[in-house]
């Protein structure tokens, strides 16, 4: 089983679409696909049409399990999405007390272990990882073995995107592995002058770690997170299930291939 992750430090770049977008075309070419949802805000559980609010069985029951000292049993907590070859691992919102539940430390590798016991039951595992620096984004860093990080074409994206190098430098050191990850360019608009300037800062800034291509601005991903369905089956021909099926064959083809290290620019 592969273990992928998309994070970044900063929100609303496209994350929980990313996660959709790839596991949906992975399920459509016949392979048996789980989200995890490790994000607070429960995005990837609430576009299947969940509420993290009030959700019995989730993610953050796997992280009482582990604090318990009890066996993990993620497939106790896996639920079908509504969408062919999709399993998910929701999120419940009372993820956001892990940090504090986490005392002296000790639950960084959960995720990890736990998708260790699935690993016959799954050809793919894609985790979509909370905006922010703490336990359950070094549990999806920890678990993966490639990092996609979505970025707007925004000059303000830039700094979030830093930060995300710092993190990803820092992890590489204390797990002594560096964690192979691309940079994804999200909703461009190449009608716009900045976000033309933006992908041209990344790719002379980045690119060795950058994806040769961009994910386009489409209202359709959108109109297709209403319906709970990857946007590869609620409008195939539309030019961002193009973009993404792109960056899917890349992943596949071995077509990714930044530099091991995590470099920061200045």
């Amino acid at each position: 089983m592969k273990v992928w992750a998309v994070s970044n430090q900063k929100g609303g770049v496209g994350k929980t679409t990313t996660v959709v977008s790839l596991g949906g075309l992975l399920a459509e070419r016949g392979y048996r696909v789980l989200l995890v949802d490790l994000d607070p805000h429960g995005s990837l559980t609430g576009y299947f049409k969940m509420n993290p609010d009030d959700i019995q069985g989730s993610v953050y029951d796997l992280f009482q399990d582990a604090l318990a000292r009890r066996k993990l049993e993620l497939d106790r907590y896996v639920r079908p999405s509504g969408v062919e070859g999709l399993s998910i691992l929701p999120a419940s919102s009372a993820l956001s007390t892990i940090e504090r539940q986490n005392g002296a430390g000790g639950l960084g590798l959960v995720m990890g272990n736990a998708l260790a016991g699935v690993r016959g039951q799954y050809d793919f595992a894609l985790i979509d990882s909370p905006p922010m620096l703490g336990v359950l984004m070094v549990n999806a860093l920890a678990a993966s073995e490639h990092l996609f990080v979505p970025v707007l074409c925004e000059f303000l994206a830039l700094k979030g995107l830093e930060r995300m190098l710092h993190t990803l430098a820092m992890i590489g050191k204390s797990r002594r592995v560096a964690l192979r990850f691309t940079i994804v360019p999200t909703m461009f608009d190449r009608r716009t002058r900045a976000a033309l300037q933006t992908l041209e800062v990344i790719r002379q800034r980045f690119g060795d770690q950058s994806w040769r291509s961009e994910i386009p601005v489409d209202t359709r991903i959108r109109e297709a997170s209403q319906t709970g369905q990857p946007v590869s089956r609620f409008a195939p021909g539309t030019k961002a299930a193009a973009a993404y099926a792109e960056l899917l064959e890349d992943a596949l083809s071995g077509g990714l291939t930044p530099r091991p290290e995590a470099r920061v620019h200045g």
